[in-house]
């Protein structure tokens, strides 16, 4: 990316290449991607593969958010509701990664916040910002209450108690075990200023999802003689109900922030190529999280757990390995959502006060300890006294919308505003149009989701 290049619609007094350590500093969009301009000697062996892509790809999907796709499915209805639901939406994922990649071309630009600052300028792209931050403090809220949910299974076996009765050991609480995982293992990990066991966490959280998934499917395959499935709906109470299924479906296969620089790590960061990887990758995410889902909801009907890892007897030893996978690939995963987030932050302080990175270490240094102390003490908190993963999941899952629908769509829509041609084709018009309907439909996801968590935790 040459540092000459304005990029669409970029205002070169507001954000264009300056001195403003806020434009330049870059956000960790995956732990096994390096962000930024690469030279011809990097391009050669050291870029990513086909192969690789697709592993990056789909690594960045999958995640703890399978666990909630049995309620899902529930919620939406039943199997053939859920999987509906899932198809359609992942025509528009799948479009949504080829768009990014496209306007990342335009623009000359490297990561996702970029692309939409240089496209759609600089209120979306403090916007996109501030969703980033959100949605990776949400995301780290829900990973505190997934290690919390695990803990308790996994220390009822040991205390051999049964499922779900109160233990009256202070050292059981589930409050206690949170917070002494989080300060011990958590905080450590979040406060270095780089990340280096990033590519080891991914490999762990790969094979961590596919074991769940796993275990799932042999679990309705040859159920344990205990579980009784309830009731199993076969069409969706209303379309409401189908609508607040789609926060989980988008919370799972988010994976377009980090979607824009894996594109410009590739060999041939061209969209043809692109084009194969995001599909089969998405593939490859679909049959997980469908396995999971049909199989977990089938297993326990409209009973399952938002966490269906909580629905299993907790003296059952494979779903215990799952526990434990689930709570170790938590544990890596949340100081990697939290650089994220820090970048943000960080990127907007410093252009607020226009400042530059190398301007003072010290101070840098102090920052860091303070936004990595409060924003550690504020998802802790949260997390410690909101109880449900399925509240955090439908409020983050509509902001996933906007990262999968909306900003994409606004990019598209910007780029081929921005082309300079005397006549426009009927692919211009259904090019802008495609764009439009994302936008919309984006918003009425985020909308309507996130009005339906507030008005549920409001009622409760």
């Amino acid at each position: 990316m040459a540092h000459g290049n304005m990029g669409i619609n970029s205002e070169y007094g507001d954000w264009s290449w300056s001195a403003d350590a806020g434009e330049r500093a870059r956000l960790l969009q995956s732990p096994c991607v390096e962000v930024g301009p690469r030279s011809a000697e990097e391009q050669g062996p050291a870029a990513t593969s086909i192969l690789g892509a697709i592993f990056i790809v789909v690594n960045a999907a999958l995640g703890a958010g399978l666990l909630n796709f049995p309620a899902a499915f529930s919620m939406a209805g039943g199997v053939v509701a859920g999987i509906a639901v899932q198809m359609c939406m992942l025509v528009f994922i799948t479009g949504g990664l080829v768009i990014l990649a496209y306007c990342s071309q335009a623009s000359n630009e490297s990561t996702y916040q970029e692309v939409v600052w240089a496209v759609c300028g600089k209120v979306t792209g403090i916007l996109c910002e501030v969703a980033i931050a959100v949605y990776t403090f949400g995301t780290c809220i829900a990973f505190l209450i997934i290690i919390g949910d695990q803990q308790d299974k996994i220390i009822a076996a040991l205390m051999t108690e049964p499922s779900g009765a109160e233990s009256s050991h202070w050292y059981t609480d589930r409050k206690f075990t949170i917070s002494i995982t989080a300060f011990l293992l958590i905080l450590p990990l979040s406060v270095p200023k780089e990340i280096g066991f990033q590519k080891y966490a991914s490999c762990l959280s790969v094979i961590g999802t596919w074991y769940v998934t796993a275990v799932i499917i042999v679990k309705y395959i040859w159920p344990d003689p205990e579980v009784i499935p309830g009731e199993i709906p076969t069409s969706p109470s209303s379309w409401m109900s189908v609508f607040n299924a789609m926060p989980t479906i988008c919370f799972g296969f988010q994976c377009h922030v980090s979607s824009v620089p894996v594109f410009n790590s590739m060999k041939q960061p061209e969209l043809k190529p692109w084009g194969a990887v995001v599909t089969a990758a998405m593939i490859i995410a679909l049959f997980v999280y469908t396995g999971t889902g049909v199989c977990g909801f089938l297993t326990f009907g409209s009973g399952v757990e938002q966490d269906v890892l909580l629905s299993y007897p907790s003296n059952d030893i494979p779903v215990a390995i799952a526990r434990a996978f689930i709570i170790v690939c938590v544990l890596t995963s949340y100081p990697i959502l939290h650089f994220c987030g820090r970048a943000v932050l960080e990127g907007l302080w410093l252009r607020y006060k226009g400042e530059t990175v190398e301007e003072d270490v010290v101070r840098e240094r102090r920052r860091r300890l303070l936004q990595t102390v409060t924003w550690f003490l504020l998802t802790l908190l949260l997390a410690l006294f909101i109880p449900d993963i399925g509240r955090v999941i439908s409020l983050i899952g509509g902001l996933a919308a906007c990262f999968i629908f909306v900003f994409p769509g606004l990019c598209l829509i910007h780029t081929k505003l921005s082309e300079i041609q005397e006549a426009r084709p009927a692919s211009w018009w259904a090019l802008v149009s495609y764009g439009i309907f994302m936008v919309t439909l984006g918003a009425f996801i985020f909308g309507q989701t996130t009005t339906h968590a507030v008005f549920v935790d409001l009622t409760k």
